[in-house]
């Protein structure tokens, strides 16, 4: 007898993964992939297209007519900040442009000159700080101006989790998540497309928004729309809990996510390091980031180097010590521009004062945590539950501060493998009773 699964495509920069899961949310096989980077029509590196779209297509096939498994469902999560063009035959017509691929300035310079309001104003209202090709609305800008001829042959641009859903059913949609990562395209305080989008037409190229978490069924199986890696990763949590929460998401940045903080997002908080996303049914979502697992590795090494230790000697402490006034004088060297002070100018840290590894290492953790909290604080409002995941999640000081300076929370953990491509898997499964409703009146 065929076991009932779920399929989940998570496509990261470097490693593309399916992962597959029973009917009780647990994993029973993953797959990883790696594809090897092209180059655009500028020489840039760029994903593969062509290579991307046939790991899919090839582990659909095989998943269809595999003598174990008989798939329920299937869905996508995928990094943002990427467009794939589709031209009239419906096929990708051009590159899939690398976010990290530089914005020519003369564009970026008559995109903000044109807006009826001012750089900061707009960075505000899309909640989109000016981050180049990062800000995915402006490819297409560059591309319209930039590249006319190739502009004109798009008849459709899908971010990259709804291309990748579109390669299975032939549907085309525009989803909350990716359109409301600082894209530049949607007006927050409106709820809709900024006036630029219908200004210079590209609301033509987008594929009409939906709502849905399902794209349609195929074959009997149902298809999920896709959904931006960030936003899939909170739903997890939100199954978890039904109280108001936040979310610390930790690894080379700390992000701290509240999906229950809908306030705007002022052009002072921006400068801060928040931004605000989409959720699934396009509701704000507010984040704060700090640069903190760089600066950490970057002074745990200093540290290390000073007293002639190795470098992992920081994982034999367990306890951490009560903060003291020495923790002040800890000052970041990779923060800068960044986080909630983007003005504190980069200083070294001074290590001359500690008499161990050890001693220096609370210290850092004081330090840090002190601009965490923060950060934190930016976007909390009166939610007395904080998760962490990621990396610092295991690190027993991380939490003993963090408990420390937020004594009225519970600080939780929720061991959640692979929660990215959980979060999609369970958003998949929101829109199955509405599917099946829909099926038995058609």
């Amino acid at each position: 007898m065929k076991k009932t699964i779920y399929a989940v495509f998570d496509v990261g920069k470097t490693n593309k993964k399916l992962i597959l899961f029973d009917e009780d949310r647990q994993i029973i096989e993953e797959k990883q992939h790696i594809c090897v980077d092209t180059v655009d029509d500028d020489g840039f590196p760029c994903e593969s297209v062509a290579r991307l779209s046939q790991w899919v297509q090839d582990h659909w096939h095989a998943l269809r007519t595999n003598p174990h498994y008989s798939v329920k469902g299937i869905n996508f999560t995928s990094y943002g900040a990427s467009f794939v063009h589709l031209g009239a035959n419906g096929q990708p017509v051009l590159p899939l442009y690398n976010y990290l691929k530089p914005m020519p300035e003369q564009w970026a310079e008559r995109f903000y000159a044109a807006l009826e309001e001012s750089a900061e104003e707009f960075a505000a209202v899309t909640c989109s700080p000016q981050l180049g090709m990062l800000n995915s609305g402006l490819q297409l800008y560059w591309l319209k101006y930039a590249k006319p001829q190739q502009y004109s042959r798009i008849r459709t641009s899908l971010h990259l989790p709804q291309y990748l859903s579109y390669l299975i059913t032939g549907e085309a949609f525009s989803d909350y998540t990716s359109v409301g990562c600082h894209t530049g395209l949607w007006d927050f305080t409106k709820g809709n497309y900024h006036d630029w989008v219908l200004r210079e037409g590209i609301d033509d190229k987008l594929a009409p928004l939906t709502q849905d978490s399902v794209a349609t069924v195929v074959d009997g199986v149902l298809v999920g729309v896709g959904l931006h890696d960030s936003s899939a990763a909170v739903l997890p949590y939100l199954l978890e809990c039904s109280d108001p929460f936040l979310l610390v998401s930790t690894g080379t940045w700390a992000i701290t996510l509240n999906p229950f903080n809908d306030q705007p997002l002022t052009p002072e908080l921006l400068r801060r390091d928040c931004l605000s996303y989409l959720s699934p049914k396009g509701r704000m979502t507010k984040a704060a980031r700090v640069f903190f697992g760089r600066e950490h590795d970057y002074q745990v090494q200093r540290i290390a180097n000073h007293f002639h230790v190795k470098s992992d000697f920081y994982r034999s402490i367990v306890l951490a010590r009560p903060y003291d006034e020495a923790s002040a004088s800890f000052k970041p060297w990779c923060m800068a521009g960044t986080g909630p002070f983007p003005d504190e100018p980069v200083l070294e840290w001074e290590l001359d004062g500690f008499k161990t590894a050890g001693e220096a290492y609370h210290h850092l953790i004081h330090g840090l945590m002190d601009i965490l909290t923060e950060s934190i604080n930016l976007v909390r409002q009166d939610e007395r539950i904080i998760y962490v995941d990621g990396g610092f999640a295991r690190n027993p000081l991380f939490m003993q501060v963090l408990s420390w300076n937020f004594p009225q929370c519970d600080i939780r953990t929720l061991e959640v493998p692979q929660a990215t491509a959980l979060g999609a898997l369970t958003h998949l499964e929101q829109g199955e009773a509405w599917t099946k409703t829909q099926l038995l009146f058609t």
